[in-house]
């Protein structure tokens, strides 16, 4: 007993001692200096190693590349430390030299970096952000191209590159990606038509699988995509299930490929819009959220008649907007009738895995102020899309997908036209090959 009245008592005196005016002053005090200098210290070494970087690529520019001197009277000649400004700070690095015989060469930029101001707290700063984003090398060469170094030289390594990218990705085999579902749309560039196909493996995955030049989004276009991919390996099998916004020239080309057997999720959003483009604007809000109700439902059963209730409701305000429901209407339940479990559905009942795919390529080439060709387009849009495959995430509930490739399977041996609701799902289901 006494113990326990001697630690209730050393409690009350350590948080009377809390209490003391001045105790949280003090130590937020300490915390805050100890975080501003690691966080100075940081800074500071992102700092050297982008000002490291900046000099040894100043260096090629004026020597050339290891093996491929671009004059041959300079030479490299190892590193030397010394130390630049970064923001205000003076910062020991390790820089690169040139020789001219016996004659020291001085490097343009090291001795720019010498002085305080030129490798301003704001670059720091922009490059911070850029590295933040996972942006490494294009933080880089706009650093690059900050300080001077030749910009024609970068891109004449970019073109390089990109030429190595577009080959890559136009030719890699796809006989090994199971393709559980694919995504086709289109985005136009440089006064061009790119029709590109992103595909979703068996187990979740993602993955850019090709793309087609033309002047507008049309049938030839798509089939020719289509028959790249099977030519590259793609096994186009009639359980895939394809998911567009509805375009003819992309449903066209489906259709004479698998006929009655296409597997086709018609883009929910896409479909939203098409039907209150036809409607006066105070009916538009309503629309929307009836829609949305609609297609949040559970069950196939419930969600068609909640999708008949809406055309009845759109007849009275406006025919078109209706008959725009009905020629899609079955089409946005595919997931529905195949009893997609409600996480795989909400990933896979629009096209916003490959509009965030698009949203990249406009990023990346927001620079850009003309096309110069068709080759300089497929360039840039192939070498973007594998950039973006890197930062690609596995769909929500792809666990469910095993399952769903064999209701799938029931569904065509039995020719049900929807799979009922299963109470006993399977919590774990074996991989099933296609």
């Amino acid at each position: 007993m006494n113990r326990v009245a001697k630690r209730v008592k050393k409690n009350k005196e350590v948080f009377e001692g809390l209490a003391e005016p001045g105790f949280w002053d003090e130590r937020l005090s300490e915390v805050i200096t100890r975080g501003k200098k690691a966080l100075d210290e940081t800074c500071a070494e992102i700092g050297r190693i982008l000002a490291e970087t900046l000099m040894v690529m100043d260096r090629e520019e004026m020597s050339g590349v290891d093996y491929q001197p671009n004059d041959q009277e300079l030479q490299k000649w190892g590193f030397q430390r010394g130390s630049v400004y970064i923001g205000d700070q003076k910062v020991k690095v390790s820089h690169p030299r040139l020789r001219n015989g016996e004659k020291e060469v001085s490097l343009r930029l090291y001795e720019r970096l010498k002085k305080s101001k030129e490798f301003s707290e704001e670059m720091l700063g922009n490059a911070l952000r850029g590295l933040s984003g996972r942006k490494y090398k294009e933080t880089v060469a706009g650093l690059a191209k900050g300080f001077g170094i030749s910009a024609s030289s970068i891109s004449n390594r970019f073109v390089e590159a990109s030429y190595t990218k577009l080959k890559e990705f136009q030719e890699r085999n796809l006989s090994e990606f199971k393709a559980f579902a694919i995504l086709i749309d289109t985005v136009h560039r440089g006064g061009a038509a790119f029709t590109i196909a992103l595909g979703v493996d068996i187990k979740g995955k993602k993955r850019a699988l090709g793309l087609w030049e033309g002047a507008t989004e049309n049938h030839e276009l798509a089939s020719s995509l289509l028959s790249d991919l099977k030519s590259r390996g793609l096994n186009l099998h009639k359980d895939i299930l394809f998911i567009t916004d509805g375009g003819g020239g992309i449903m066209r080309s489906l259709k004479e490929l698998f006929g009655k057997d296409l597997l086709h999720q018609r883009c929910t959003i896409h479909k939203d819009r098409n039907i209150q483009k036809h409607l006066p604007k105070r009916y538009r809000r309503e629309a929307h959220r009836r829609f949305r109700d609609a297609i949040n439902l559970k069950t196939y059963e419930d969600a068609k008649e909640a999708l008949e209730n809406l055309k009845q409701w759109l007849s009275g305000i406006n025919e078109s907007s209706a008959r725009s429901l009905q020629e899609a209407q079955e089409e946005v339940l595919t997931l529905h009738r195949l009893n997609v479990p409600e996480l795989l559905r909400k990933a896979l009942h629009s096209t916003n895995a490959i509009e965030s795919m698009f949203s990249t390529v406009r990023a990346c080439e927001k620079n850009i102020k003309r096309y110069r060709s068709s080759k300089m387009s497929q360039r840039w849009l192939a070498s973007v899309l594998l950039y973006a495959e890197n930062n690609f995430r596995t769909v929500k509930g792809y666990h469910e997908i095993p399952w769903v490739m064999q209701r799938i399977k029931i569904m065509r041996k039995t020719g049900q036209q929807n799979i009922l609701n299963d109470v006993n799902q399977p919590a774990q289901t074996v991989m099933v090959g296609v």
